[in-house]
């Protein structure tokens, strides 16, 4: 049985006078209906630009995209502009990570996800008016009778990604993108957003791709999870398995980065060292070697000269690594985790 989602190969390359920028580089996953899947990783790394790719926004750009974006059998790479059109906002929808940029200031809110509403449907702007005080109703903004006619600009930040949501499912799309949705907004807003995406997920039955840099959103959302490093995905598995058993290096940067909940105030954090490497000229061999702490590990050159495969990991085929250390769950055990969560191998 195939996956509702399954992307092959996608390759987004950006030519420009310097060369050309491997923005998304051979990425490969699937998804299904009803899960999500938490794609992570530094500014930068192909994120964004790999999820456009799936509503087809690089179309118009000088974009060279390739591969097979495969959403419940039909290749979105291959269907005519207007067949993109058509499914954009109705079979596949995003939620973009500032609405304050990605709304227009000069309509009211209720006018523009109205808009969402009649580009799929022949109703009227009466009708499309009341679809939309419905929306944002059910994603909780009070008085959405009265607030349907304000502008961007007079709704807070917190009510303004809810707008965007209610924006993003008024179709109800199979397949919602939402890309940094809590970026920017205090911890008590994102929690009551992710809460909010959750329970509408479960409405809608969509498939949920949330693009984000907090691990905190992937552990409390993400059914799977997606590292990706300078256009490639270097580690792939559920959530359980990425957050407690890590096996690719850079994963263990990302997890040291970040302050244990409860843990010694006074702890240093251990950040990646280096910065994430030029798409225009990428290093040879692993593409994080320049930055990896753990080369002695592997014999000879191999992680400077080879470029290691998405490969099943030590403990579970599901459970893919793009790294040459042999048994790097164990490395992870023994040396990473007494470093950034002493209180968890003492339980352990």
């Amino acid at each position: 049985m195939s996956s509702f989602l399954s992307v092959r190969d996608l390759k987004v390359h950006f030519p420009t006078v310097d060369g050309v920028v491997k923005a998304t580089d051979g990425l490969s996953f699937d998804l299904e209906k009803g899960s999500t899947l938490g794609i992570v990783g530094e500014s930068g790394s192909g994120k964004s630009v790999s999820s456009s790719a799936i509503l087809g926004l690089h179309r118009r750009t000088s974009a060279i995209v390739s591969g097979e974006i495969l959403l419940d059998g039909v290749d979105l790479l291959k269907v005519s502009d207007e067949e993109m059109r058509r499914r954009r906002g109705k079979d596949v929808s995003m939620i973009f990570q500032d609405p304050l940029s990605a709304m227009h200031p000069y309509y009211t809110v209720g006018n523009q996800i109205g808009e969402a509403y009649r580009v799929h449907h022949d109703v009227s702007k009466k009708v499309a008016k009341a679809r939309a005080v419905e929306m944002l109703d059910r994603v909780g903004i009070p008085q959405p009778d009265r607030r349907v006619d304000d502008y961007p600009h007079q709704f807070s930040g917190g009510m303004r990604q809810r707008a965007m949501i209610a924006m993003g499912l008024i179709n109800n799309p199979s397949l919602l993108i939402a890309d940094e949705p809590t970026t920017a907004l205090d911890v008590t807003v994102q929690a009551q957003i992710l809460d909010l995406l959750q329970d509408l997920q479960r409405e809608f039955e969509s498939a949920v791709i949330i693009i984000t840099h907090d691990l905190g959103v992937v552990a409390e959302m993400a059914d799977d999870v997606l590292v990706m490093y300078a256009g490639r995905a270097v580690e792939y598995g559920t959530t359980k398995e990425i957050l407690t058993r890590p096996e690719m290096p850079y994963t263990w940067g990302l997890l040291s980065s970040i302050p244990e909940v409860g843990g010694d105030p006074n702890a240093a954090l251990i950040p990646i060292p280096g910065n994430p490497p030029s798409l225009l000229s990428p290093p040879p061999g692993c593409m994080f070697h320049p930055r990896c702490t753990f080369q002695h590990l592997v014999e000879g050159d191999k992680c400077e000269t080879e470029l290691p495969d998405l490969v099943p990991g030590s403990r579970s085929e599901t459970h893919l690594k793009r790294c040459h250390i042999r048994d790097s769950y164990l490395v992870y055990e023994q040396e990473v985790l007494p470093q950034i969560a002493p209180d968890l191998v003492e339980e352990r």
